[in-house]
């Protein structure tokens, strides 16, 4: 039986609401699946599932402190174990999906694809196939200015519950694949 996890880390709600949709496809194509905070994720072992979707949000080109934390402190635990080899493998079965939330006052998705990519870069040196990245326009919460006149226009709101139902969707045909 495949499995799945959806693992994230939120500041203001946003990348949950997304966490949220993408378990509620997945659970729907008939995969077991498990959504976890990474507050709470301490002991999770990624080997012990098929799909791993990791997100976080976007701040300044990169991850939140605490995302990153826990990206290196995986990454640090599977290379003592022995996981994580020179030249990074492909293990068969083993796979992610990286979600990204975003404002991008300034210049746009440019402002998230940094850490999407960035998020990406663990799971391939965990030997994972990162299947795609979704990088998901946000509220700028907190930020009326960069909510209303930043280079999206007037993103308060977002994502809307047709954005959540598009993940949704998304989520269901991709780990219907696996």
């Amino acid at each position: 039986m495949k499995k799945a996890l959806v693992i994230y880390l939120s500041i203001t709600g946003n990348t949950r609401k997304v966490a949220k949709s993408i378990y509620e496809g997945i659970l729907k194509a008939g995969v077991e699946v498990d959504i976890v905070d990474i507050n709470q994720a301490d002991d999770l072992d990624f080997y012990d599932y098929s799909l791993v979707c990791f997100g976080a949000p976007s701040y300044n080109w990169h991850i939140p402190k605490p995302a990153e934390e826990y990206l290196k402190a995986k990454f640090n635990r599977y290379m003592k174990e022995g996981r994580i080899v020179p030249s990074a493998p492909k293990i068969e079965g083993k796979n992610c999906l990286i979600f990204c939330t975003y404002s991008g006052p300034h210049t746009g998705i440019r402002e998230a694809t940094p850490a999407g990519k960035y998020m990406g870069q663990f799971f391939e040196h965990f030997g994972f196939t990162v299947l795609d990245e979704w990088y998901i326009l946000s509220e700028f919460i907190g930020s009326e200015i960069n909510s209303t006149l930043g280079s999206m226009g007037d993103i308060r709101g977002l994502p809307g519950d047709k954005d959540l139902e598009r993940i949704q969707q998304r989520a269901f045909i991709l780990s219907s694949n696996i």
